[in-house]
């Protein structure tokens, strides 16, 4: 695994390289940056500013160019490896063709930055740029033209917002974001699945809720199916459901809905000889009550589902006494990640799976089985 870090200056990169290097083994590895120190590095004297973190890299794992590098990982890309050193597009461009990478943005505040600058400036005993040259010399190194690095952090996979106060509470983030899982490269079946749903869920056209299903069998998808109002009538979206088109609370007049589930509509693709009897169903939703008693009518093993919904406690009876295996699962957390708000949640908990008993009447009554969608 080889994660690259890029960000602005005093971001928290090489805090975050540190932390990898000292809690999951990870070595640092360096490629030779050729172009002239940017101003936004030094200090009010034009000096340049050394890193905070002055520790050597091996000369062994120093390379002059990003195919020297690459090459140098590709051998030994079952080894971790952590670099802060990506400089451009070119740079992302070569190492992101491989699928052990991982490019991981840092950012904060600029006001917070800066007072970390100016840390570091103390630290050399180098005079600090005031905040307006700092900000100009900032918006300099990321909106520069070809040069700049703003570019670089909207390819992240994943993107960091490092705010932290100390480093204890950075570490404590960090742990609880469980950057090192390679669930990150490639994603688990359980994974897999749950994005299929979310995609379908994009087609859907219904005025309430956007809701995608995948059947799957044998790893192999059988049919996909997202809400919206039946073959050959108006979209819901364009006034062809009127009850989606108001201001209904959930679960009322459910009865005049005429839009179809998305559950259904994968269900009515597939037919109950193609699902068979070892077939799972993943939804970005749990399944209401009507479809609960379709997807047991059909023989669906087991229900995978992200988000909880209204749900009445009968559907998990349902699932319970028809043997219908129910869990929840929730992809490890992609995009922005407030590093601020991790020590108080678990980013990656999502993988761990609800309802692990065989019956699932024995978390029915967990608080964390029912999550209505705000």
């Amino acid at each position: 695994m080889l994660i690259g870090l890029c960000g602005g200056i005093c971001s928290g990169k090489t805090s975050i390289a540190s932390y990898l290097a000292e809690q999951h083994s990870f070595r640092r590895i360096r490629l030779v940056r050729n172009a002239v120190t940017p101003t936004i590095e030094k200090s009010a004297s034009n000096a340049r500013v050394p890193p905070a973190d002055p520790s050597p890299i091996d000369p062994q794992y120093t390379f002059q160019t990003v195919d020297a590098l690459l090459e140098f990982v590709t051998l030994r890309w079952q080894e971790n490896w952590v670099t802060t050193d990506i400089w451009d597009e070119r740079v992302v461009d070569a190492l992101l063709r491989r699928p052990f990478f991982l490019l991981v943005s840092v950012d904060a505040p600029v006001s917070v930055r800066w007072q970390r600058f100016k840390d570091r400036c103390a630290a050399t005993q180098l005079p600090p740029p005031s905040l307006e040259d700092f900000v100009l010399r900032n918006d300099e190194h990321l909106f520069a033209t070809v040069t700049g690095l703003q570019v670089l952090f909207e390819r992240a996979q994943l993107k960091l917002l490092n705010s932290s106060t100390s480093i204890s509470s950075l570490h404590s983030a960090l742990k609880s974001l469980n950057l090192a899982n390679e669930a990150r490269l490639r994603p688990s079946w359980d994974q897999y699945f749950m994005q299929l749903a979310d995609l379908a869920a994009h087609r859907s056209n219904c005025m309430k809720r956007r809701v995608g299903c995948v059947v799957v069998r044998e790893k192999r998808v059988i049919s996909t199916g997202y809400n919206g109002t039946p073959r050959g009538m108006t979209n819901c979206n364009e006034g062809g459901c009127p009850r989606c088109n108001k201001a209904t609370q959930g679960g009322v007049d459910l009865s005049t809905c005429l839009c179809l589930h998305a559950e259904e509509n994968a269900l009515l693709e597939a037919g109950r000889d193609r699902i068979g009897a070892s077939s799972i169903l993943y939804c970005n939703t749990c399944p209401c009550l009507t479809c609960s008693v379709k997807i047991a009518q059909v023989g669906i093993s087991e229900v995978v589902y992200n988000q909880g919904y209204l749900v009445d406690v009968q559907t998990a009876q349902i699932f319970a006494e028809s043997g219908v295996r129910l869990r929840q699962f929730s992809p490890p957390r992609e995009g922005l990640v407030d590093l601020s708000l991790g020590a108080t949640q678990d980013a990656m908990s999502g993988a761990e799976e609800l309802g692990r008993p065989d019956d699932v009447r024995e978390v029915l009554s967990a608080e964390s089985f029912v999550r209505p969608i705000q």
